[in-house]
């Protein structure tokens, strides 16, 4: 259960992320959210380096392997069209 969890917290950060077009050029496809989600989860997703951000800020950064997972679990829950 805590797998689908973490799974699905970094599908709905995702979902709700906005494209940060400033540093698409230095970086490539940027994609910043709220981070409005239980810490631990967020810890978790950080260590495994699918998201970035201090602790102090109330926003992080999805990685591009981040952005990468986010997409295989859309598709595993045949979610269309992001």
């Amino acid at each position: 259960m805590e797998r689908k969890v973490k799974e699905l917290t970094l599908l709905l950060l995702y979902l709700t992320s906005w494209k940060e077009e400033e540093l698409q050029e230095l970086f490539g496809e940027t994609r910043r959210s709220w981070k409005g989600y239980p810490f631990d989860i967020l810890d978790e997703l950080t260590d495994e380096d699918f998201i970035r951000g201090s602790k102090r800020s109330k926003s992080v950064y999805l990685t591009k392997a981040g952005i990468k997972e986010a997409k295989e679990i859309a598709k595993k829950y045949q979610i269309q069209d992001i």
